[in-house]
């Protein structure tokens, strides 16, 4: 009988020690088969924030000040109390005497427009006396591009207390389907992908490839809408051949081609596009003061030239460099080849004129 008892008692420790073993089995897979799931899940939240990077940066920004400005108010009469005998009551304060007229002989309304640098449109409400064109003025922009944000017809009329959308730019807005690039939205257009990506406030979920968010609304500078091209086609300008020889002290061409860009105050030059991607000249005679890609992106390939007498020229995009720093080039000398290295969408030459300092319009000094 005893035997029996410590039999089964043996029974017992050993069938424990099975559920044991099993139950462990049996956490261990669980908790794997929910790590894997965690990580899983984890990927696809990584993959989204990783395309739409920057683009809750404002929201993040705001919310940010927003935290801070509550912190503020909450740790300022702790702060107060430290510094006894400064606090002052605002309704103790003394009024002053002078009482302010409700009325102005001046009746006239003006809207003032903030001269700060726009990131997107903005809405505005037509008042007495507002018109496409003075409206267009007022903003910077072309008639047409107020015309085509708002789907107002060439005859047709605002109305007082209308709202209206803005454009920073001259140009046209376009929300991204599925399918689009920054190429097929600038054919579409008839304006140059490069001007896409030079605009400092389109964002791309690839900053190499230019990919775009489908849902994301873009700007195209210098767009034109489809619809709008009647029988005279859009004439682009040519530059006059590069080796145009001129009076000493004056800019010679750097390529020929077709200018595809021109100086905007986001876009410090010009941009020359020729598919046969040609030799760059020397603007002007002087001392090569950059060459080559000095940061591995924007500019991509470089040369930058000291002329001697207050101005420097800045060739960008090169496929190649043929000169080195330090080296002086006579005008109409090459010192590249046309390319679309760094930030470009395709083979052209992206040109400067700094004049002491100032960035100038390339075509102001070309002849």
């Amino acid at each position: 009988m005893e035997n029996t008892y410590y039999e089964r008692l043996l029974e017992f420790f050993l069938e424990l020690k099975q559920f044991i073993k099993e139950l462990a089995v049996f956490l261990r897979d669980k908790f794997h088969l929910t790590f894997l799931r965690f990580e899983e899940g984890k990927g696809v939240f990584a993959t989204a924030l990783y395309r739409r990077r920057g683009k809750m940066a404002r929201r993040f920004v705001h919310s940010s000040m927003a935290v801070l400005v509550a912190v503020g108010m909450m740790i300022a009469p702790v702060i107060a109390q430290e510094f006894p005998g400064t606090s002052v009551d605002p309704w103790e304060i003394p009024s002053t005497s002078i009482v302010l007229s409700a009325t102005t002989e001046n009746t006239n309304i003006s809207t003032l427009v903030s001269e700060k640098i726009r990131a997107e449109a903005i809405e505005y409400t037509v008042a007495e006396g507002d018109t496409v064109s003075t409206i267009a003025e007022k903003f910077g922009v072309s008639e047409d591009t107020v015309r085509w944000q708002n789907s107002i017809g060439s005859n047709g009329k605002i109305k007082v207390g209308q709202t209206i959308e803005i454009l920073p730019v001259t140009g046209i807005s376009h929300k991204v389907s599925k399918g689009d690039t920054v190429y097929s939205i600038a054919k579409r257009y008839d304006t140059s992908a490069q001007a896409m990506v030079d605009f400092p406030y389109n964002t791309f979920t690839n900053d190499e490839t230019f990919e775009l968010a489908i849902g994301q609304v873009v700007v195209v500078p210098e767009g034109i809408m489809p619809s709008a091209r009647g029988t005279a086609p859009r004439i682009r300008q040519l530059t006059p051949n590069a080796g145009t020889v001129v009076a000493s002290g004056s800019f010679v061409w750097p390529a020929g081609g077709k200018i595809t860009q021109n100086f905007v105050w986001y876009h410090k030059g010009i941009d020359i596009a020729n598919k046969s991607a040609p030799a760059v000249l020397a603007a002007d005679s002087g001392t090569v003061v950059v060459a080559g890609w000095v940061d591995g992106y924007g500019y991509g390939n470089r040369v930058l030239i000291d002329h001697g007498n207050g101005y420097r020229t800045l060739y960008a995009h090169l496929a190649s460099v043929y000169v080195r720093p330090g080296q002086t080039v006579n005008r109409g000398d090459s010192i590249g080849g046309m390319g679309s290295t760094g930030r470009s969408t395709g083979v052209h030459l992206h040109f400067e004129v700094i004049g002491n300092g100032v960035y100038q319009n390339p075509l102001s000094v070309l002849r």
